[in-house]
């Protein structure tokens, strides 16, 4: 399966929330898409469907494919800890991730395609793995050579979101990864033993 390249707003009125950051589009018509969106009546969703729904929000906010996803939450389980905290973790300290919450790029996706294009270095090192897993005390930044592109200047310029995991140097346009964040901290609205439960049957 490739992945989804298509209408995000049809995605987050899927979902009833806008899981890929503010969208006008998603405001002036929050109900789920389709030609009876608003006034279809819905039969009762299972147990099943509400654990599925969750896991596809939650890979459609960060961008990952099934498989992907599957081993990310089975290299979770094999941790200390919550299996579904753990999972939170993990995705919060992929590369492309830590792209978008340094205020680099406006989206994941667009964050995603920049690290996929060498515009990024971790540790001084030209990195293009959007899924490689950042670590404590590691600096994220952005290549030389780009500091300049458009899209890099218009997202740091409307950066506003500030997290007390991550430094950011606006003068070398690089940023620290001061330590793993605190479940309660991440301001997604996710319910990760839903997904738990569903990995777990």
């Amino acid at each position: 399966m490739a992945r989804y390249t298509g209408p995000s707003t049809k995605i987050a009125r899927k979902f009833g929330e806008p899981i890929f950051g503010p969208d006008r589009s998603f405001e002036k018509k929050n109900y789920p898409p389709g030609q009876h969106g608003l006034a279809k009546k819905r039969k009762k969703t299972s147990e099943y469907g509400i654990q599925l729904k969750e896991k596809q929000k939650v890979k459609y906010t960060y961008g990952l494919l099934e498989r992907q996803f599957r081993n990310l939450y089975d290299k979770a389980a094999k941790m200390k800890g919550k299996t579904g905290e753990n999972l939170i973790l993990l995705l919060e300290s992929r590369l492309d991730n830590i792209v978008y919450r340094l205020g680099i790029a406006p989206t994941r996706a667009a964050a995603r395609q920049l690290v996929s294009h060498c515009h990024i270095v971790l540790n001084g090192e030209t990195m293009n793995i959007p899924s490689t897993l950042v670590k404590q005390g590691d600096v994220i930044g952005v290549r030389e050579r780009s500091k300049s592109l458009e899209v890099v200047q218009a997202s740091l310029a409307s950066a506003s979101n500030k997290y007390s995991w991550l430094e950011w140097d606006a003068n070398s346009l690089s940023g620290k990864f001061l330590n793993v964040p605190e479940r309660t901290e991440i301001p997604e609205t996710i319910n990760e033993q839903l997904i738990v439960e569903l990995y777990s049957k």
